[in-house]
């Protein structure tokens, strides 16, 4: 039996068995976020709609299908509050949730206007690393602390 599936599997080659991979494995999205920091070195955090009141956190989002993972980032802060950014590192992968893994990275500010998306994000605002508030993510206090010491390095 299984020299015939072996068999099988070598004949079918390319698009065919992609759409058998796909089939028979596990589909997960995909959250990226970034600790983006300005000039000054702090960090961007919002007050999403979707949180828990009075939390703050890092931005990003999901990526959409052959959206390059950095290019999420650059997107979903843009689409959320208007501003430029550049990716300019990888901060850590994250799996062992039912439906997602999560990809953090560092990035910059490069400009834009501050205009933040009503529909998601209720406030957008630069913390200095050493003056974080209350109400963050214990996650992205994690990662941000991850940031700082790449940046150091």
């Amino acid at each position: 039996m299984t020299y015939f599936l072996v068999k099988l599997w070598r004949l079918m080659r390319g698009v065919p068995q992609w759409y058998v991979l796909w089939m028979f494995h596990d589909k997960f999205m995909v959250g990226v976020s970034g600790v983006i920091f300005d000039e000054e070195g702090r960090v961007l955090l919002l007050r999403h709609r979707y949180w828990w009141p009075g939390s703050w956190g890092l931005p990003g989002g999901y990526a959409r299908r052959g959206e390059k993972l950095e290019e999420t980032l650059c997107r979903e802060v843009k689409e959320e509050t208007g501003l430029d950014v550049q990716v300019v590192g990888f901060l850590r992968l994250v799996s062992g949730y039912k439906l997602r893994v999560e990809v953090n990275y560092v990035g910059r500010l490069l400009g834009g206007d501050l205009r933040l998306d009503a529909r998601e994000v209720i406030e957008a605002a630069f913390f200095g690393v050493d003056d974080l508030p209350a109400g963050l993510l214990s996650s992205h206090r994690e990662v941000i602390g991850l940031a700082v010491v790449a940046e150091k390095n």
